[in-house]
């Protein structure tokens, strides 16, 4: 069974990144196995050269693992990225819960974050409408049509992902 996901987006800077680790901490409290996706647009590098990983996945490995007691890593080249939907299900079986951060193109139910001081507007009620919009979890009072968060009341924000998308 594939878990339940849900997408945090935001502008740059927002704090994002911040909010979910809460959100995780709070989530393995309660005793949930969570899985996270980092959508990066930019290019990043986790292998480097003289690495032996490095050197083998430079002399034509399409999939590397490098596997150790505690953790693995996966460096597989693709030609197009995957959709999200195809990371979830390929990657993420063994976990409850896919909190995922970007992907605001995606399908994806989607918690905005929001800071009054970082924008006025929101991406996912701006110039598009998106219907997968689920929450905002804002520093500020917004009229809203979905239910508006607490940022800094990480509880509220995990009670909201416990209710509405493991158990949803």
């Amino acid at each position: 069974m594939i878990a339940k996901a849900v997408s945090f987006v935001a502008k740059s800077g927002t704090g994002k990144t911040t909010l979910l680790e809460k959100v995780i901490a709070e989530l393995k409290q309660r005793g949930y196995r969570v899985g996270v996706i980092k959508h990066d647009a930019h290019r990043f590098e986790i292998d480097y050269p003289g690495k032996d990983s490095w050197r083998l996945t430079h002399a034509g490995a399409d999939t590397m693992l490098v596997s150790s007691p505690e953790k693995l890593a996966l460096i597989k080249r693709h030609p197009e990225p995957p959709p999200v939907d195809e990371l979830i299900a390929t990657y993420f079986a063994d976990v409850d819960v896919i909190l995922t951060e970007g992907f605001k193109k995606s399908g994806l139910p989607k918690i905005e974050v929001h800071r009054s001081e970082r924008s006025a507007t929101l991406i996912c009620r701006g110039e598009e409408h998106d219907p997968t919009l689920v929450a905002v979890a804002s520093d500020s009072p917004l009229e809203l049509d979905v239910p508006l968060l607490d940022i800094n009341n990480t509880a509220q924000v995990a009670d909201f992902v416990e209710t509405q998308i493991i158990k949803g």
